[in-house]
């Protein structure tokens, strides 16, 4: 009985570097269900009374109250990241997380690579607000969000990159562009599969 090629994806990387396009992208392309963890975290969020329709949630205070409380207890990565190693196991999934590429050994990862100041950028276009806004909260979310993994699980986000199977720098690349390597990544990663199986 052949076994069944797995059909994954993990998009990781910092805050606002373009995840979620990049990740719909790949969906879209190769006929999987995109899943987003933040949105999963979300969940957790709004059952802790946080309102989170809001897109930008994260980059609100109230997202910002949402991450403090995470840091002073685990249990909220813990019981979301458990939820996704599941989903990504028994789905064919395009999946956006930050932990998941240090915690299974399945699918293709991918890290998307740049810079604070063009995510900043980004994100004051995405959220309508300032660039010393943006600024400060990529650079608060990152740092926050390292200390928690670090915390939890011992491995350094955005330092220890050897898990992933590529690697893509979006500082003076346009989405379309990025997504163009990200296919070009899984197609590959496909085809060596098919080659190993066959």
């Amino acid at each position: 009985m052949q076994t069944k090629l797995l059909r994954s994806v993990i998009i990781s990387g910092p805050p606002a570097i373009g995840k979620t396009t990049i990740a719909k992208g790949l969906a879209k392309e190769f006929g999987l269900k995109y899943l987003s963890g933040g949105d999963v975290l979300k969940d957790m969020a709004k059952e802790e009374g946080f309102e989170t329709e809001r897109d930008d949630f994260w980059d609100t205070e109230a997202g910002m109250k949402f991450l403090n409380m995470r840091k002073g207890n685990p249990e909220f990565d813990k019981v979301v990241d458990e939820k996704l190693k599941k989903m990504f196991v028994t789905e064919d999934v395009v999946m956006t997380s930050y932990t998941l590429p240090w915690l299974v050994k399945e699918g293709i990862k991918i890290w998307l690579a740049g810079s604070q100041e063009i995510s900043a950028k980004r994100m004051t276009t995405r959220d309508n607000i300032s660039y010393d806004d943006a600024s400060g909260i990529v650079k608060k979310r990152y740092e926050e969000n390292k200390m928690i993994y670090k915390k939890l699980y011992g491995f350094n986000f955005g330092d220890d990159l050897s898990v992933f199977d590529e690697i893509i720098n979006t500082d003076g690349l346009g989405p379309g562009q990025v997504l163009e390597l990200a296919k070009k990544t899984v197609k590959n990663h496909y085809d060596t599969q098919t080659t190993r199986k066959s």
